[in-house]
This record gives structure tokens, C-alpha cells and sequence, in this order.
């Protein structure tokens, strides 16, 4: 559907062109992506978060490689205060 953005460090799904369907899920390897209504408890700022950057950064339209040191950063906590816009 088109509904990832890409920014500096971070990618987000626009929650306005996003269809629910779930299938990015299961794609996401460090399993970050939930639906509104399955958000872990303290997730709920990157809902707005997604919306607000989705509106000022690029849309992808084609799958991309994760980047080189994606692993490195799987389960850091506390990584929002390292988001570039």
C-alpha cells in the first residue's frame, strides 16, 4: 500500500494509507510493527510519531535492504531519543 517513509534513521507507516492488513508484520525483522489496537504498553507515541513523519519524509515504493548495522540495534531500548529528522 505504500505507507512506509523513510527518514534518516528510522523508517514509519503513514496510519492514514495504511490498510490494516498486517502483512508487514511478520516482514519486520526486529519486530517493531504492531496494529493500533495490539500496541505493547508505553508503544502508543509512535502512532502520532508515525503520522507526523510520515508527512514530511519520502514514501517507499519499493523493498529496500535494512541497513548494515540493523542487527547491531535489535533490542537496544530507549532508541527514540536517537531518532534524526
Amino acid at each position: 500500500m505504500d505507507a512506509f517513509f523513510e527518514g534518516p534513521n528510522f523508517l514509519v507507516i503513514d496510519p492514514d494509507i495504511c490498510i490494516d492488513c498486517a502483512l508487514c508484520e511478520p516482514e519486520c525483522p526486529a519486530k517493531a510493527i504492531f496494529q493500533d489496537d495490539q500496541l505493547p504498553p508505553g508503544q502508543a507515541v509512535f502512532t502520532e510519531l508515525n503520522a507526523e513523519l510520515a508527512k514530511v519524509w519520502p514514501n517507499i515504493i519499493d523493498v529496500i535492504p535494512p541497513p548494515a548495522d540493523a542487527l547491531d540495534w535489535d533490542g537496544v531500548p530507549d532508541k527514540l531519543q536517537l531518532l534524526e529528522t
